[in-house]
């Protein structure tokens, strides 16, 4: 997967804004330069978005975090320390430069991820994440287009 800075930006301002309308108003794009573009990084991807986002994350977060992200994985069953989840409100309102910060340098008891999960896949993974969030309410589905047909 190949994608430039200006598509990441993107993706950034989307993933904050929760929308593709205020994302892209964000990133200083038009809505349909910025539709195209996300258009393009799925067609560049070879797999939609949120579906590597699910594919990487059963990978590499799940087995701490937990299938949905409540922090219960099978590590942690285990005897490794709790994650916290995703659905807690600090995390829902974190940026998804703190996710992207967090999966590249590591935090806490979390080592860096960097050599393992490639930037693009970084990025589904963050994407995924929303999803996995918004699947529990707090922000309505209306406000990202098109996400109910996204969630898995």
């Amino acid at each position: 997967m190949r994608f430039d800075l200006t598509d990441l930006r993107l993706f950034l301002a989307v993933a904050d804004a929760g929308s593709i309308t205020h994302g892209a108003a964000d990133a200083g794009l038009s809505l349909p330069a910025a539709s195209e573009r996300l258009r393009d990084m799925e067609r560049t991807g070879g797999v939609r978005l949120l579906e590597r986002g699910r594919q990487r994350f059963d990978i590499f977060c799940a087995p701490c975090h937990g299938p949905v992200g409540d922090g219960d994985g099978m590590i942690v069953r285990r005897g490794f320390p709790h994650p916290p989840s995703y659905h807690g409100a600090r995390l829902r309102a974190a940026p998804a430069s703190h996710f992207l910060d967090v999966i590249t340098h590591g935090h806490g008891v979390m080592y860096s991820y960097a050599a393992r999960v490639a930037p693009a896949d970084r990025w589904a993974i963050i994407a995924y994440i929303r999803a996995l969030q918004l699947s529990r309410g707090g922000v309505a589905l209306a406000a990202v287009p098109e996400a109910r047909e996204r969630l898995p």
